[in-house]
Parts: structure tokens; sequence; C-alpha cells
């Protein structure tokens, strides 16, 4: 069976050199040596002025927001998962969502422009399937409204912009280190900032609060990543340019066999991004063969097993449907790309081979 995705795992013996390591020093947590030498080297691959490793993505995003206090209304988009709403939920502050790019699947600033109200503290795009959103313009966005903006780069790991880390962009970007993730900690996070009091403030907030022994300043939470965590992402780093260059092949393979497929839309990288092929999204249009629904069937019956990621929109879940935001006629880009997008899929060690039944499964009559 072949499934969207298969976690790469570094030679056993490499994670192992580290799990002795842990097992001498007898440090499982609480910021030791493997945490701060994972943290340092991440920072410096990424192009990040600073960073703050987490357990995981969505406790990452969680104490963003609480990092920088917000109280309100945030715009987002419903073309993402779950977590980057329920964060929001989890903060009380209400997500407003607002449409699409159709072309770039990402959020479309002047749909976020429409959106802005008094009650607007923050704007919370997804750099989707690891293609970089409109920075200029939101930036420029959440200037001219005093908004904050933090980037939800969950899926946007080592990709670049013009030659710079997407990480540079907005006040914060928040990373996942889930096991589906092209860099994988089993799991884990980080949020990227600009300057050393964020860092300590973020630090601190993952600490329960602590600064020092006996001082506890505000109600922080349990972010903490440990040192067997931060042993698997040591032992990936040596391993990601060989990652990176496999799945830009895969990528490759699947843009020549699917050229001349009818009715199919492969998202393209555009020319000023160094991608990170983090995802191999497709669009099923009206004039294809087949629909999105019927093209997965076909294909889980031979064994593989795509995803409609982002199917269905955050905003048609039970605990969002009610905010005006939500109503369907307000996404219409995004409620259409939720019913035609399928992710093929595409991993360091997927084979040619399966690529090709893959392709000749969308192909063929």
């Amino acid at each position: 069976m072949v499934f969207v995705t298969r976690p790469h795992l570094p030679p056993l013996e490499d994670f192992w050199l580290y799990v002795t390591y842990i097992w001498e020093s007898r440090i499982l947590t609480n910021g030791g040596a493997l945490h701060e030498r994972l943290e340092a080297m991440l920072q410096d691959y990424l192009d990040a002025a600073r960073l703050s490793l987490f357990n995981n993505g969505t406790i990452a995003l969680l104490t963003a927001l609480q990092a920088l206090g917000l109280k309100g209304e945030v715009i987002t988009t419903p073309f993402s998962f779950v977590a980057t709403a329920h964060t929001l939920l989890w903060r009380d502050l209400t997500p407003v969502f607002a449409d699409i790019n159709p072309w770039t699947l990402n959020l479309d600033p002047s749909k976020v422009e429409e959106a802005i109200s008094p009650r607007t503290c923050a704007i919370l795009p997804v750099h989707c399937y690891g293609r970089p959103c409109e920075v200029e313009a939101l930036a420029h966005l959440a200037r001219r409204y005093k908004l904050k903006l933090v980037y939800d780069a969950a899926h946007a790991f080592g990709t670049r912009l013009h030659g710079q880390s997407l990480l540079r962009y907005g006040d914060l970007s928040i990373l996942s280190f889930h096991a589906t993730k092209i860099f994988n900690t089993f799991e884990g996070g980080a949020v990227a900032c600009h300057d050393a009091e964020m860092k300590l403030r973020l630090d601190q907030l993952k600490n329960f609060g602590f600064m020092g022994e006996t001082v506890v300043e505000t109600a922080g939470i349990n972010g903490k990543m440990s040192e067997i965590h931060a042993a698997m992402g040591l032992a990936q780093l040596p391993h990601l340019a060989s990652i990176i260059a496999r799945r830009g092949r895969l990528d490759a393979a699947y843009r020549e066999r699917l050229a001349e497929a009818p009715g199919l839309r492969c998202l393209p990288w555009p020319d000023d991004v160094s991608p990170n092929y983090a995802y191999f999204p497709v669009l099923v249009g009206a004039d294809a063969p087949y629909s999105r629904d019927e093209l997965l069937e076909r294909l889980r019956a031979r064994g593989v097993f795509p995803r409609r990621y982002f199917y269905p929109l955050i905003s048609e879940f039970d605990m969002y449907r009610h905010l005006p935001s939500a109503a369907p006629d307000r996404l219409p880009a995004a409620l259409d790309a939720s019913r035609r997008v399928l992710c093929l899929p595409i991993y360091p060690d997927l084979e040619m081979s399966a690529v090709d039944l893959i392709c000749e499964t969308i192909t063929r009559p």
C-alpha cells in the first residue's frame, strides 16, 4: 500500500548514538544539551533570527498567540488543518475566515482587507503546501491597520522566497516537526521570532512561566521538547539535502507524467521560490474524466491512499459553521478547492514505479 506520506527515518545507529548520550547524561528534558544543540543548528539551517523549540506545532502556535497578548478577532484561512483555528478558540480569540486565492490556495490579501474590523487584532495566514503567501501585501495590511502577523509555516520548513527564509516574514512563524512533515522529531515544533526579548518570552511561556528557580511571572504551559525528540532531530539533519532532492525528483516525475492529463491542474512552484516539495496537490476540474472522489476511489482500489487536504473546510466543522465568516457564499474559492483537491503520495523512498502506477491510474480512460 502507498500512503500519502511516510516519515523519513535516519539510520538507527545514528539515532542510537544520541540515545546512548541521553542514558549517560540522565537528562531527559528541560533544555538539555541535545535540545540546545538542535535549536542552534535549526536556527542556522533555517536562517531564523531566533528559534524556540516546542513539543509540537499546535502548542507552539498556542504559545505564540499568548506571547503576543492578542484579544479580539483574528483573520485566517478556512483551507488548512483544524489546528490553525483551534488554537484561536483555545485563546478565546474569534476566528474570522477570509477566502483564498484560487491559484495559490493561500489567503487572498484583498479578502483579508475586506474582513478587517475594529476588533481585528491579527492575521494568521498559512503557507499552504509550503507555497509562500503574498507576504508583502500581507505585511502592508498589517502595518496599515496596526495588526500582528503570525504565519502558520507548518508546511514550509526550509522554503525560501527570493533567496530569503520565509521565517523572516511576519512577527512570528510556527513550524511543525510532526511525523508527516519533511523534517520530523517524532513530534515537535518551533516558533521563529526576530529578537532576544521575544525568544525569552517564548522560552518562559513554554516552561510554565518560570523565570529562574522560584519566580513565576506568567501563566505558562508545558511546551518543552524532550531530549529524545531532539535526538531524532539531530539524527535527521544530515539527511535533509538528500530528502528534499529526492522529493524534487518525484515532483518533477509527477509533472512530466501528468502534463497532458485532461482536467487536472498541478499547482506550480513560483519561479522566485526555492521549494521544499512538501506536498503534491492536484485540482480535479469539471472537464476531467472522473470527479475528485471517483479518482480517490480508483486509486484506493489499487492500494494508493492520497488525501483530500483540505476537505472539509475548517469553516464547515460544527464549532465554526455558526460564524458569519463561515458562510459558504463568502468563501467560494476555498469551497471550490476543497471539493477538487487531492494530495498525491510524495516521500523520499517512494518508488518511481509507484509514481508510474498512480499516474497511469489517473490518466487511463
